[in-house]
């Protein structure tokens, strides 16, 4: 009877997948914002309380670390299913936000983030996971790309938090990092009231294609079904992250999350200590600098999304390092040009920088079949962050040592090296281009 249903992959894009794309973009903007606020919170803690460049830049990269449990998690999900750890992350979340509003001590507040860390990274793995598993094969790396979009916005978000947050004194850091609990319970009330929908896919191959069959039904209509590929499809008895080192997947798990790694060094690193990096390159006047480079971020994400529909998989990432590459080489050689000028050469390093962003969800997914997709996202997550928690805890300690020329020769450094591993063992992942190629 299975057999005779439609591939529910095949579906339209209907009201349930909508719902479950809305509870993913909630979960982005909450992630991006209280990522983004780290470091505009510890900018004001700096006047207030006693703190080092080095507990600047670790706390600073606590939630980033946090992030790197990715593997765990994902691991987690690929045993017990998507849904339970999607439906109370949000709610954990927005107790440790607030959370921050009780401590002073830098040891608490590592250890808040941290775990802050760990709760966005169900987000990015299992959620990433679970929309694939939903979504219609011809829309999925459409939507993937489009979740950076409101990532994006979340991040912004906190740049606006720095300007607005005001009044509360001696508190008023701490009012700024713990306000990242609002976004964080608006989602976890809204997967509550939407009651999230299992993986279809995780449910067929982990127990019964009979319940996964009807969990289609129930939310897609009774005309669709699992395809022959899954009817067919069992999950190995265990599912360990050593499996992404054999032979079958160890290329992939390197260029994922070396590619990842090496991108989000400078991204994080700069955006979150914007105000320093702009300071030390004497472009930090007012908020207008700032106000620039966080629009063209979001410039370069919706730039990105369109790239994404028209370019190959490898040509996207290589033109999201080596251009970058090439504007902060122009920035350390020019720094006798005027201010003006300058500016503009780092608002094209922010807008092809974050173009690349669009890349960070559907091609680790992309990179891994069904059985290990989870817990190979996961680990790519995992070596990304290590990547965004280095640059993040670096970049106020480089900005002390040799100024914002050292910072931006470090970063070239990390972009040039993530292109060339792109360059030389990059698999193209884009079904249009895969299928010229053959």
């Amino acid at each position: 009877m299975n057999n005779l249903k439609k591939d529910y992959k095949k579906a339209p894009v209907s009201p349930v997948h909508r719902g479950i794309f809305l509870a993913l973009i909630l979960g982005q903007i909450s992630c991006g914002y209280a990522l983004g606020i780290s470091g505009t919170g510890l900018a004001q803690a700096q006047t207030v309380i006693p703190l080092s460049d080095f507990w600047v830049g670790l706390i600073g990269a606590g939630s980033l670390i946090g992030l790197a449990g990715s593997a765990i998690m994902g691991t987690i999900a690929d045993r017990f299913g998507r849904k339970g750890m999607l439906m109370v992350n949000m709610y954990l979340f927005s107790v440790l936000s607030l959370l921050q509003l009780t401590t002073t001590n830098p040891w608490l507040l590592l250890l808040l983030r941290i775990l802050i860390g760990l709760m966005i990274a169900i987000d990015y793995t299992v959620g990433n996971a679970w929309l694939v598993e939903w979504m219609p094969e011809k829309v999925s790396g459409r939507f993937q790309s489009h979740l950076i979009i409101y990532w994006t916005i979340g991040f912004i978000g906190s740049y606006i938090a720095r300007i607005t947050i005001t009044g509360f004194g001696a508190a008023n850091w701490q009012v700024i990092l713990a306000s990242s609990a609002v976004p964080g319970l608006i989602t976890a009330i809204y997967r509550s009231l939407y009651r999230l929908p299992a993986s279809p896919s995780w449910v067929a191959t982990h127990v019964n294609n009979d319940e996964a069959q009807q969990l289609i039904q129930e939310n897609l209509g009774r005309k669709w079904g699992l395809s022959k590929k899954l009817l067919a499809s069992k999950a190995p008895a265990k599912i360990s992250w050593k499996i992404l080192l054999t032979k079958e997947y160890r290329r992939q798990t390197l260029v994922g999350g070396l590619f990842y790694a090496c991108q989000a060094f400078s991204f994080f690193g700069i955006s979150i200590f914007l105000p320093l990096l702009l300071s030390g390159m004497k472009l930090g006047s007012g908020h207008l600098s700032g106000i620039i480079y966080n629009l063209c971020v979001l410039v370069g994400v919706l730039a990105g999304s369109c790239a994404f529909k028209l370019l190959s998989r490898r040509a996207m990432l290589l033109a999201c390092f080596f251009l970058p590459t090439f504007s902060l080489v122009a920035m350390i050689l020019g720094t006798q040009l005027a201010a003006g000028l300058q500016l503009a050469i780092f608002a094209f390093f922010a807008t092809t920088l974050s173009a690349g962003l669009v890349l960070d969800y559907p091609y680790p997914t992309e990179l891994f079949d069904l059985k290990v997709r989870a817990t190979g996202v996961g680990a790519c997550i995992t070596i990304s962050r290590i990547g965004a928690a280095s640059g993040t805890f670096l970049l106020p300690i480089l900005t002390n040592l040799g100024g914002a020329r050292l910072a931006m020769i470090v970063c070239a450094v990390v972009l040039i090296i993530g292109g060339f591993i792109c360059l030389l063992w990059a698999p193209e992942t884009s079904p249009r281009y895969q299928k010229s190629a053959n």
